[in-house]
């Protein structure tokens, strides 16, 4: 079965298709997230491209496109599937913004992800009340972890990436303002441990969503308890998890913030935002240290 398609787009304004990448390459301390957003009853494309630096800095860029077409390709960025749940390619050559000196940089890159597991669908934790409560934030939700490799060059320097990642595909009505909060985290311990957890807080209660791959096996999560520490200005320092799966088993995570990139997401008529904490994050399970992404959406409002 191919998932890596674009569904029939329904009626509502805030319909989405998008398809998002990210990956942590130890060796350089290199960072990126990535995301094409397809709008058509807007009708437009949204996406964003960052990548936060061994310096501590971050460059990028979020902004919106016309939508012209499925095409997966927006203000210079381009996904393209190679091989479905298999292999993508991923492509940028364009200017990003380096957010300390406010000046825009050039960068191009041609990377490879290729699949580490079997694609997980949140239906496999998520059913009835749950499912219902969540239809605001893309109701179908895959995931899949995998390796990052290829070229990447900001103005004259030049990086060979290898890093491991994880690629969300989600569909259904977005509305980024909807949730009270969201926490979407991820790691990749190495090439066959990983976990992914989405926890979705809404007026109605809570959904909880993932998995944890241990041995060739995603194993759902059917409860995730997380209790994190914020700093003054409100965004994620630290955080423990305990997830228990579908099996019954209990897994115990502790994390740490090590890098964050703020982003503003505004509702149409200007009057909401929430702001999305898109974090580097050091992960302990089971002795085992990892690396990803431990991603904040928070009401601004």
């Amino acid at each position: 079965m191919d998932t890596d398609v674009i569904h029939e787009k329904k009626d509502h304004v805030e319909w989405n298709e998008s398809f998002y990448f990210s990956f942590y390459d130890k060796t350089n301390d290199i960072c990126a997230f990535m995301r094409i957003g397809l709008k058509p009853n807007k009708p437009l494309k949204n996406m964003f491209c960052f990548f936060m630096l061994p310096d501590g800095s971050y460059i990028g860029l979020k902004d919106d496109d016309k939508y012209d077409s499925d095409v997966l390709s927006a203000k210079n960025l381009t996904f393209t599937k190679i091989q479905a749940e298999k292999k993508w390619n991923l492509r940028f050559d364009g200017k990003l913004l380096d957010f300390s000196s406010k000046k825009p940089v050039d960068v191009s890159f041609n990377f490879d992800f290729e699949s580490l597991n079997n694609i997980f669908d949140y239906r496999d934790c998520v059913s009835g009340f749950k499912e219902k409560i969540s239809q605001s934030v893309a109701s179908e939700h895959l995931e899949q972890f995998g390796k990052a490799t290829g070229d990447l060059k900001i103005d004259e320097k030049k990086y060979r990436i290898f890093g491991l990642g994880e690629r969300d595909h989600s569909w259904g009505i977005r509305d980024w303002n909807a949730p009270k909060m969201w926490i979407w985290l991820t790691c990749q311990f190495s090439e066959d441990t990983a976990l992914n957890v989405t926890k979705l807080v809404v007026s109605e209660g809570e959904v909880d969503a993932g998995f944890v791959h241990i041995e060739g096996e995603n194993l759902p999560i059917m409860k995730a308890t997380i209790n994190t520490n914020y700093n003054q200005d409100g965004s994620p320092n630290s955080f423990k998890m305990e997830l228990t799966d579908k099996k019954g088993d209990l897994h115990k995570v502790n994390a740490k913030i090590i890098k964050n990139v703020k982003l503003p997401f505004t509702s149409g008529d200007g009057k909401k935002q929430s702001i999305m904490h898109e974090t580097l994050t050091e992960y302990e399970m089971n002795g085992k240290i990892g690396y990803g992404i431990a991603e904040y959406l928070i009401r601004d409002f």
